[in-house]
């Protein structure tokens, strides 16, 4: 298992010698121990990346889209590796980590085709007196601050779109889950053949003074980070002392509507799916669930015995679908947000208390009779709770679900395709899901609307995140 630094192709302890341990969610205890970087660490890396980069961006589009789609092969065949290493050290079902993998493999590939077809344009101005090129070269040194929730696919729908296009990469992983992404580095320098210094890995046990000289390095020209949008706001503050272009992948508070005519049965398999997936530590995941008045009850019904036959158990065990949360403080959080649901006068249908003994598990819960106005329809939970919240007509449900500051993600179910869409398209956030409960796709653009961030992943948007435009002038 590597545990060390990750700078200019060398494995290194950090040069302060401090260390991380990495816990096992399931179990609290120590998986393993990590190098910890200093400040003199990151801008080593920053250093390292600065040298590999101009070689990489003259290399031919076509090669460096052949050493993508190696990379994304050599996910697939460690894919039960790279699996073990997740819930090893986030906790998550070995089937939602390996969905996870499969999933970060494929921004590899598509980045890949993307790569040969980062186009330019050649006209002439309209007073016919020269010749505009516009083309796209890569930005440079990029710093890359991902979070724990998924460690691998957050780290590759950064790292392959920026790598195609020609920049070098400093990864600042979350010190929760940093094995995932040594590995990956192990995995792309030595069977792949990346070129050393091109991805560099540095683990810290803060965050704040690395990643702070990282931004001031004169290397570096962005920063794209996924996280909280509190977080989001510090780095954009410290972005602007050097105008580094940046792109956000923030918080999310997503509704999820049920209207009267919807398939009930299929409203809550895509429930299940929005809320579930991955122990329920997703951006995209269902956090306001409202419900049209007719059907309140039996949604709720239905929900609830879906959500209570989910079996909580350590991610390597037989039929597990819910893991551990991160931490006992993600444990603490989700049960303040429930006890202050209750003690406004919700209802528990199911789950409500944390599940005793070794790890950090929390029960599927249900809410019935939650205000629009508490804690736990206000915060992004982070948590297996799905509060209900009752509704009784359109302009009502639209008016709700954009009461938020946040707007990545939305959820609508209907039988009607013109409600539907009319509605969707109402909903202030990036991305809606319409009669699904999973919309995430390295073909499509992934990233939110108002304080959910900025810029795009995936599609073809998500490779010009990491290129400049720029415009040539000639008689030509």
């Amino acid at each position: 298992m590597q545990t060390n630094l990750v700078i200019g192709g060398d494995r290194r302890a950090g040069a302060d010698g401090d260390t991380v341990d990495v816990l096992n969610p399931a179990t609290g205890e120590t998986v393993a121990t990590v190098a910890a970087g200093s400040v003199s660490d990151m801008r080593d890396a920053c250093d390292a990346a600065a040298a590999a980069q101009p070689a990489w961006a003259a290399t031919a589009p076509r090669v460096r889209a052949e050493l993508l789609r190696s990379c994304y092969q050599v996910m697939v065949d460690n894919a039960d590796l790279l699996a073990d290493l997740i819930v090893a050290e986030h906790g998550k079902p070995k089937a939602d980590a390996l969905g996870e993998i499969a999933y970060a493999a494929e921004f590899f590939r598509w980045n890949s085709e993307e790569t040969v077809r980062l186009h330019g344009s050649i006209g002439t101005n309209p007073a016919g007196t020269a010749r505009m090129i516009v083309h796209h070269p890569p930005v440079g040194v990029v710093l890359m601050v991902t979070p724990w929730n998924f460690p691998a696919a957050m780290i590759t729908r950064k790292m392959a779109p920026a790598l195609g296009a020609g920049n070098a990469v400093v990864i600042k992983p979350p010190k929760e889950t940093p094995l995932t992404a040594l590995a990956l580095a192990d995995l792309f320098e030595n069977e792949v053949g990346l070129p050393a210094g091109l991805v560099n890995i540095v683990t810290t046990a803060s965050a704040s003074a690395p990643v702070k000289a990282a931004m001031d390095h004169d290397a570096v020209r962005m920063v794209s980070f996924t996280g909280s949008t509190e977080v989001g706001r510090i780095l954009l503050k410290q972005a602007s002392d050097r105008v580094l272009k940046v792109a956000m992948e923030l918080g999310g508070n997503a509704p999820f509507v049920v209207f009267a005519d919807a398939d009930l049965d299929l409203a809550v398999e895509g429930a299940i799916a929005a809320k579930m997936r991955h122990s329920a530590e997703t951006c995209t995941a269902a956090n306001r669930f409202f419900v049209e008045e007719p059907v309140m009850e039996e949604f709720g019904t239905k929900l609830a015995a879906a959500m209570s036959a989910m079996t909580v158990a350590e991610g390597h065990a037989e039929g597990a679908q819910v893991g551990p949360l991160i931490n006992q403080e993600a444990v603490d959080n989700v049960d303040r947000l429930v006890g202050s649901a209750v003690a406004d006068g919700a209802n528990v249908v199911t789950g409500g208390a944390p599940i005793e003994g070794p790890g950090f598990f929390y029960p599927p819960t249900v809410l019935t009779g939650v205000g629009t106005d508490a804690d736990v329809a206000r915060e992004e939970i982070f948590g297996p709770v799905a509060p209900l919240i009752a509704f009784t007509d359109e302009d009502e449900v639209i008016a709700m679900a954009n009461d938020t500051e946040m707007g990545l993600m939305g959820y609508v179910f209907t039988q009607d395709l013109a409600r539907g869409l009319r509605v969707s398209e109402q909903i202030q956030a990036g991305m809606v899901g319409l009669n699904r409960g999973v919309v995430s796709d390295p073909a499509a653009p992934f990233g939110g609307m108002k304080q959910s961030g900025l810029g795009r992943e995936g599609a073809s948007e998500g490779i010009y995140e990491f290129c400049e435009t720029q415009y040539i002038a000639t008689n030509w």
